[in-house]
């Protein structure tokens, strides 16, 4: 007979002594949810857990969104990783930290978790962060202790707009990373690139721009066999690889502080191959090719509907641009659709983040391009903002905290949520 073991009450469990391997009788009993375990593993679970498309009028239908979970014990915290993009079964270190149940959330749109027929109307915030809360409660059948949403990135940002549209879901919010944009081309972005670094550093940032610019020619002319050489295809942008060239060009500096690129490799010499690699290895052909476009479409749609983003200043470089007009925007949504960006969900968040956004831990990278528009906590909230001076958006994380840093965010857990956390479970990956 099957065991409805989602019923009995947790202390139960720890009574009659359920283990681990018991997990997958509680995950039989959750609706909509089918599982399989990860082969190699004690205690990790793939899973695919039935959504509605629209959650306020479910007879637009259904999809099954993706989920990998791992199952700690009933006495433990749960962690949940709201995913921006798809997901990926790289170790969490809040999970880690804190010996927690893992439930690591790939977004919809992304990956498997897609619907049949790609109906953008329903790739919104709201609908997301409903997913988000269907899962939370339907794990919370399971767990009674404390939980944690936690992102990087846009992941970040999902765990900031979920905590607004749920605000008694999860104890505590860890966002990485994470922007809050006040437009669709986010001039804080413009101010943070003048200002960076170096003096020294952005001029010669600015003389590669310039450089690639001024040969143009040539270097399209070599850009051509590499991208042919990589298959390369920009249908998405009109079969133009000149287009592809200048916004490569004019994302150079943007993708050169958030990736922690050193500014003593910047070229300086008169050899253009230098320029070319440089180019290649900081931004590269690839992001503007029509499988990146594609893999990303989700996500322009979303920062051109309501999570903004940012564009490119032309000023500088209008002599040189062949192809792009003034300040073209750094979002490509699916054609075929039109936009019109309300930054007004943006402007909500931000007043509730100042009247109630207590309980937040923002950990980003001070010289990550994206830290321009991070969330600076009210004081008054009870909110830790972990800021790593001379870091990018890779390497904002737990790990890389200083002492001080480290101490007062184990001091916050344990006083605001009694979690105590071992830095040394970081080590065993």
């Amino acid at each position: 007979m099957k065991k409805h073991l989602a019923l009995i009450p947790v202390f139960f469990l720890f009574l009659t002594g359920l283990t681990a391997q018991d997990i997958q009788d509680l995950l039989f009993d959750l609706e909509g949810v089918r599982f399989e375990k990860i082969e190699g593993t004690t205690d990790k679970y793939q899973l695919d857990i039935k959504q509605a498309l629209d959650h306020w009028d479910e007879s637009k239908g259904h999809f099954y969104q993706r989920v990998i979970f791992t199952h700690k014990g009933y006495d433990r915290p749960t962690v949940m990783n709201t995913n921006g993009y798809y997901v990926s079964d790289r170790p969490n270190e809040v999970a880690m930290i804190s010996d927690a149940n893992y439930i690591n959330i790939e977004h919809r749109y992304f990956g498997t978790s897609r619907p049949d027929s790609l109906d953008w109307t329903y790739l919104n915030l709201k609908q997301a962060t409903a997913d988000l809360h269907h899962i939370n409660q339907l794990f919370k059948q399971i767990y009674k202790g404390k939980w944690i949403s936690t992102g990087i990135s846009k992941g970040g940002q999902t765990t900031i707009f979920y905590r607004y549209f749920y605000p008694l879901d999860v104890d505590v919010s860890i966002p990485y990373v994470a922007p809050l944009n006040y437009n669709m081309e986010d001039t804080r972005i413009y101010d943070f690139l003048d200002t960076v670094g170096t003096d020294d550093c952005r001029q010669k940032i600015e003389n590669v721009q310039f450089y690639l610019l001024k040969n143009r020619e040539e270097v399209l002319a070599r850009l051509k066999w590499f991208a042919k050489g990589q298959g390369l295809t920009f249908k998405y942008l009109d079969h133009s690889l000149e287009k592809a060239f200048e916004y490569a060009v004019l994302e150079y500096p943007f993708s050169f502080w958030q990736w922690g690129s050193k500014c003593e490799d910047l070229p300086t010499s008169d050899v253009l191959d230098d320029y070319i690699q440089s180019f290649v290895d900081i931004v590269g052909l690839e992001f503007y090719g029509d499988a990146s476009m594609t893999l990303f479409a989700p996500h322009y749609h979303q920062a051109s509907l309501e999570m903004g983003y940012y564009g490119f200043e032309t000023e500088k470089f209008k002599d040189y641009l062949k192809v792009l007009s003034n300040n073209p925007n750094a979002s490509f949504p699916p054609k075929g659709v039109a936009y019109n960006y309300d930054v007004s969900l943006n402007e909500q968040v931000m007043a509730w983040l100042d009247k109630s956004g207590d309980y937040f831990i923002y950990i980003n990278g001070l010289w990550d391009t994206w830290s321009a528009t991070r969330v600076q906590p009210n004081k008054k909230r009870k909110a830790l903002s972990l800021d790593l001076e001379k870091t990018d958006h890779g390497q904002a994380r737990i790990k890389n905290l200083d002492e001080a840093q480290k101490a007062e965010l184990q001091e916050v857990l344990k006083d605001w949520i009694n979690i105590e956390v071992d830095y040394n479970l970081l080590e065993k990956k």
